[in-house]
């Protein structure tokens, strides 16, 4: 068969399962199996596949049917720019996370740390925008941290991202103090748990929910800002549409000021941003890795 007639095939098998824009993930897994880049898949449709490409084009239509993320099936995601791996222990970076990082972005920091850091895209995305700037990752999940450091070889950020292993402040140890703490957490609550699409499903349920009301995550992370955020330090954390007034309650009762909830390119609240105004003690941050 050729090019063309296996990318009609599988878009049919995608658009006959329910999959939105089946032809876009026809093409992109067509290009995947033949091992060139989507942008130039068109130049190889008019020939034939060889036998092994197209069967394996076939399993992943038949994975992608069956609602398996196209990012799973690749085994990357590009964000903000970057190409990121992804693993099944890991959360899928998404464009609306990129809101966070603008916000990130729009004021100075020298040290970051990312609670929860999966992949690692939004730590490691912060450190090669800001090239003088140091961080730390931290996740429960060592199969998360091994993906997260995966890509940290890859962008070459060994010198100045460092990643521990625990629950939310837990990994630090004695740390110093951030400019800056960010984070994605598990923000769904268990009632809503059914109502994902079924390519959640396949996602780490520890990344997307705290089985319970949602605001497990935020709660650590707030209770933790005033040992471990610097005076005039921000904290942002993405969250769900329904959550930003809880959220920025969280925040102001630990005393954080200038306190605002972003929306993303859709209108729905997707960022709780503060500043903690309270002066504390501060030791200067420098992370170097093993």
């Amino acid at each position: 068969m050729t090019g063309s007639q296996l990318l009609a095939a599988g878009a049919r098998i995608l658009t006959e399962a329910g999959i939105p824009d089946a032809g876009r993930d026809a093409r992109r897994l067509l290009a995947h199996a033949l091992g060139v880049s989507a942008g130039r898949l068109t130049l190889f449709l008019p020939d034939p596949v060889e036998e092994a490409r197209a069967s394996a084009f076939d399993a992943l239509i038949h994975r992608r049917a069956a609602r398996e993320p196209v990012s799973h099936l690749m085994g990357v995601r590009n964000f903000y720019g970057r190409e990121f791996r992804v693993t099944k222990d890991v959360l899928d970076p998404r464009p609306e996370t990129e809101i966070l990082i603008e916000a990130a972005l729009s004021a100075p920091f020298a040290t970051v740390l990312d609670l929860g850091t999966g992949s690692g895209c939004i730590l490691l995305t912060l450190l090669a925008e800001r090239p003088a700037a140091t961080g730390l990752g931290t996740d429960l999940s060592q199969a998360a941290l091994d993906v997260a450091a995966s890509n940290r070889s890859a962008l070459a950020l060994e010198p100045r991202a460092a990643l521990a292993q625990g629950s939310w402040y837990e990994a630090l140890g004695h740390a110093p103090r951030f400019d800056l703490i960010v984070s994605n957490p598990p923000y769904i609550a268990l009632d809503e748990m059914p109502l994902l699409t079924p390519e959640l499903t396949h996602e780490p349920r520890l990344a997307l929910t705290d089985e319970a009301d949602g605001l497990t995550a935020y709660r650590a992370i707030a209770a933790g800002v005033l040992r471990h955020l610097a005076p005039q330090g921000r904290l942002m954390v993405e969250i769900g549409p329904t959550q930003g007034a809880a959220v920025s309650a969280l925040l102001r009762a630990q005393g954080m000021v200038d306190i605002t909830v972003i929306a993303d390119l859709d209108g729905r609240d997707r960022v709780v941003s503060g500043r903690l105004q309270r002066p504390q003690a501060v030791q200067s941050a420098d992370f170097r890795t093993n």
